[in-house]
């Protein structure tokens, strides 16, 4: 994905060549197509080209439109020629993306924003108006964030040179390392206090007040798309998510797809596959990309990696992560890494990079989000829910037998469950997987209880479909996820999302509850849909199983350096975990006993990251203080000295 970078001093001080040129060197590897810029004395914005489309050549960025205002757009828009209709007289295959965005913008202002479909993050300079908008897709699949304040205006698609422009310390935000602790930060948040992340769905105004988020659309709950037969949903399913591929098959370039053997990402595959011979998709080739541990008795997915490669007549990349290490890895020291989380396994992240740079690749496909809107975890409380809120009680009961013989659980259990999500937290009870884990700060626990549960929120009887609200907050779940991906530089690479494309999302979120999973059939849209397409093999094949081996023989392997760690924790400084219960939780890991693997690599991973935000400076210690050491001994000869990441 391209860079974009703006810097705009309120008090008419003038932007220095200096800090553009350091702004530069840090956005180019990014942008390797070059950098361009506009300037006045008080503001400077950069552009850093990465070109995957043909249309990109039809225009240069920063971009003034008709009006006189100032554009960057990072993204892909995929209705371009409905909006040249829409504007008249504009010929869509002659304009670049940000031309007609640029025209949207002039005719309709901030109403224009909703008419956007594409994975794109943009910024607006209205040099009239003496004011500047941010604005991000309706999935947020670009990074774009901003700064305000002593009277300077900071505006990036990449945290660092954002940070380094600042020219300051900052704050920890404690709700997003929360988030990074559970399920995810929320959408508006960064790990530094007074830095923003532009929410998906909306945009910022920011001039001389102070900024304004707004939101400017939302899915409508009121669609209903309802067919008389099954095959007609089929046949619109299977339309959208062509439609959706293709998409995001437009590129020059040749495309590459992550393919795991399971259905999210063979369905994207050899729909791509489908569209290719048919002569539908823009690139030239499509490769595929797959990871094996042969060391991991549960994760045996090279048998339906092979069957789809039989199928497409080509054999993939396949990289082995079973030798790499198990446990965070130590974040580089010679590059800044502004998020937790993107230090990456080095051998493969090696590995990953020479392919893509090698074979040309520039935009790579992900399944991400089909597992939580195709039906990958069978539920039976939307679909209940619903017939529970529209007073349906004959059907709710029919159902309610059908899905207590399908899952093998009592009816009353399964009743329970589905009046509990209209529960207050109190009374419904907290599942399991939500709850704070035991090595973390009671006051950190009691201030931050909302991010560390997911932002969970109930569903409610009245007003919207539950579920419909089931399918916004799940997506807004993804969204999260999403916002705490780092951007990849070496190489660089946009990563697309077929099953986040909002017209597919529209669809799915219109249709019945029970086309899309029954109590009889996973995924059962899906299934039908693509039965003709994917593999029987994969169609048939029962949900992969979750990876849970290699972690805990990789802390019996490294316990003195887990010892070495926990001897002098930066998160225990920051009060946020308690290292006694750190460790006696590490030592009921090693010991087989259940504990939350994912949560606990994930507190390690924080570690490493809050010593390596340290060396470099960015980060304010807590309170002015240094590091704190344990309050007490933990109990072991081995925990002694400090490790440095």
């Amino acid at each position: 994905m391209s860079a974009q970078f703006g810097c705009w001093h309120l008090d008419g001080k003038p932007v220095e060549d200096t800090e553009i040129a350091r702004v530069s060197a840090g956005i180019a590897p990014y942008g390797p197509d070059g950098i361009q810029s506009y300037g006045q004395n008080n503001l400077r914005i950069l552009y850093a080209l990465f070109e995957t489309q043909d249309e990109c050549s039809h225009g240069l960025q920063p971009f003034v439109s008709s009006s006189g205002a100032v554009l960057t757009f990072d993204g892909r828009l995929d209705n371009r020629e409905d909006l040249s209709r829409e504007l008249r007289g504009l010929r869509a295959k002659a304009l670049a993306d940000v031309q007609i965005v640029g025209a949207e913008f002039d005719t309709w202002g901030t109403d224009c924003l909703g008419k956007l479909v594409g994975d794109w993050a943009l910024s607006v300079w209205m040099p009239q108006a003496a004011s500047l908008l941010l604005a991000k897709d309706t999935i947020g699949t670009r990074p774009l964030f901003y700064f305000s304040d002593r009277g300077k205006v900071l505006w990036s698609s990449q945290l660092g040179p954002l940070l380094q422009s600042a020219d300051r310390t900052f704050e920890l935000h404690e709700e997003y390392i929360a988030g990074c602790l559970s399920f995810f930060p929320a959408t508006h948040l960064t790990p530094y206090r007074n830095v923003h992340s532009v929410p998906p769905s909306s945009y910022v105004i920011l001039g001389t007040s102070k900024p304004a988020v707004h939101e400017y659309w939302q899915f409508d709950p009121a669609k209903r798309i309802r067919y008389c037969t099954d095959n007609e949903y089929e046949e619109h399913f299977r339309a959208v998510f062509a439609s959706s591929v293709k998409r995001r098959l437009r590129s020059k370039y040749p495309v590459l797809a992550e393919l795991s053997g399971g259905m999210d990402s063979t369905s994207i595959v050899c729909m791509a596959d489908t569209l290719l011979r048919n002569g539908l998709g823009g690139t030239p080739r499509l490769d595929t990309i797959s990871y094996y541990n042969d060391s991991e008795p549960n994760w045996n997915e090279r048998p339906y990696v092979a069957k789809v490669e039989e199928k497409r007549g080509r054999i993939g990349c396949h990289i082995n992560v079973g030798s790499s290490p198990k446990l965070p890895w130590v974040y580089n020291r010679e590059s800044f890494a502004p998020i937790p989380g993107s230090a990456g396994n080095p051998a493969l992240r090696s590995d990953f990079a020479s392919y893509v740079a090698n074979q040309g690749i520039r935009v790579v496909l992900s399944g991400i989000g089909g597992d939580e809107v195709l039906g990958g975890v069978p539920n039976h409380v939307p679909e209940l829910a619903d017939l529970l809120a529209t007073a349906d009680l004959r059907r709710f009961l029919q159902q309610l037998t059908q899905w207590a013989l399908a899952k093998r659980k009592p009816v009353f259990h399964l009743a329970m469950d589905t009046v509990k999500s209209f529960l207050p937290r109190d009374l419904g009870g907290i599942e399991k997987v939500k709850r704070p884990v035991a090595w973390l700060e009671a006051a950190f626990v009691s201030k931050h209880r909302h991010a560390l549960q997911g932002y969970d929120k109930r569903l409610t009887l009245f007003g919207t479909l539950p579920s419909f609200q089931d399918n916004v907050q799940t997506l807004e779940a993804v969204r999260r996820q999403l916002a705490c991906s780092p951007a990849p530089s070496s190489p660089p690479y946009e990563k697309c999302y077929p099953y986040l494309d909002r017209d597919l999302l529209e669809f799915l979120f219109a249709v019945p509850r029970d086309q899309i999973v029954r109590a009889s059939q996973r995924r059962s849209l899906m299934r039908r849909a693509l039965a003709t397409i994917v593999p029987a093999e994969i169609l048939s094949r029962r949900r992969k199983a979750f990876v849970v081996r290699s972690p805990v023989i990789t802390i019996i392997a490294e316990w003195p350096a887990l010892m070495q760690t926990a001897a002098h924790m930066a998160s225990d400084s920051f009060g946020i975990v308690h290292t006694l219960r750190f460790v006696q939780a590490l030592r009921e890991a090693r010991e087989g006993r259940p504990i939350s693997l994912a949560r606990m690599m994930r507190t390690l991973d924080l570690e490493n990251w809050l010593r390596h935000v340290q060396e470099f400076g960015v980060l304010r210690a807590p309170n002015g203080r240094p590091f704190a050491e344990p309050p007490v001994d933990i109990g072991t000869t081995e925990a002694t000295g400090s490790m440095r990441a």
